[in-house]
């Protein structure tokens, strides 16, 4: 954990770092908070990312004039020497009264911590993620599925579930049976050569790996397709894997306790895996 964080406008030390009991964002979870990665001290499509919080924070209410988010990612970076590093930026409505009333809050609170973060070793990614099917389902008419808000729990039961399952993911459905997304990841899958994710109006939060991958694959000349598609179809993919900022690309090879595909991850998720990682060296690096 950083030794230094930005706190509403100031970097100040870890112990020294105090928020409201009031603070709406405590009390109500209301606020969003963005997930990032940092490469050599560069975190990869930081602009995306504070577009997306931008276009979440305008859909919440919550005041943005004067907040400085690429600032203060920047300044908790290089407060804390990091150069490969997982950070979070969280910002609230900010300190509201007693009775809940979104108006009486008047200025939004904006935290960044950040950490070294230690990448998987290559083996992790040889030999894949195992998955079970969450008893959670996503609410896909919820004006909240697609904001990475600061209410997570039902991803963190779900996280659970795989825990006590034994596995490294648990898959959520949305509440018509569809495929949503992971816990903490988007999916993917590969079927008769075609790659499928679910699409936006399943119920998903659409990641900015996500957003990178299905670019790179249409450069690639991979055919790609964004729908609905059922828990059956992925059983049956002949590949599949997951997606977020931290862990990049992990195949997916075992959903219930059963193989996907070959059981290994396939040749379109490792082309894509390289691709990915040849971008970020690119984009990252000099």
């Amino acid at each position: 954990m950083s030794d230094m964080v930005y706190l509403d406008g100031e970097l100040v030390s870890l112990e020294q770092a105090k928020i409201s009991v009031l603070d709406y964002g405590f009390l109500y979870g209301y606020g969003l908070f963005e997930t990032m990665r940092a490469y050599s001290g560069r975190v990869f499509y930081l602009d995306r990312h504070l577009k997306r919080l931008a276009r979440s924070l305008e859909a919440l209410r919550i005041k943005t004039e004067a907040l400085a988010l690429e600032e203060a990612v920047t300044e908790t970076l290089r407060a804390n020497r990091l150069a490969d590093a997982r950070i979070r930026l969280a910002v609230s409505i900010g300190e509201g009264g007693m009775v809940p009333d979104p108006a009486s809050c008047e200025k939004p609170t904006v935290l960044v911590i950040a950490s070294q973060y230690k990448p998987f070793p290559e083996s992790v990614y040889k030999k894949g993620y195992r998955a079970v099917v969450s008893t959670i389902r996503r609410n896909s008419r919820s004006p909240l599925s697609g904001l990475k808000t600061a209410n997570y729990l039902e991803s963190m039961l779900a996280r659970q579930e795989a825990r006590k399952a034994g596995v490294d993911e648990a898959i959520l459905l949305n509440e018509k049976e569809l495929l949503a997304e992971a816990s903490m990841s988007n999916i993917f899958l590969v079927s008769n050569g075609v790659l499928k994710t679910p699409a936006k109006e399943n119920g998903i939060l659409p990641g900015i790996t996500r957003e990178v991958v299905l670019e790179i694959a249409v450069k690639s000349g991979i055919a790609t397709s964004e729908c609905s598609i059922t828990l059956r179809e992925l059983s049956n993919a002949h590949e599949a894997f997951l997606t977020n900022s931290i862990m990049e690309t992990m195949p997916l090879v075992e959903l219930n306790g059963r193989a996907i595909g070959s059981g290994n991850p396939g040749p379109i998720t490792c082309g894509l895996m390289k691709a990915y990682h040849e971008l970020v060296s690119t984009m990252t690096s000099g």
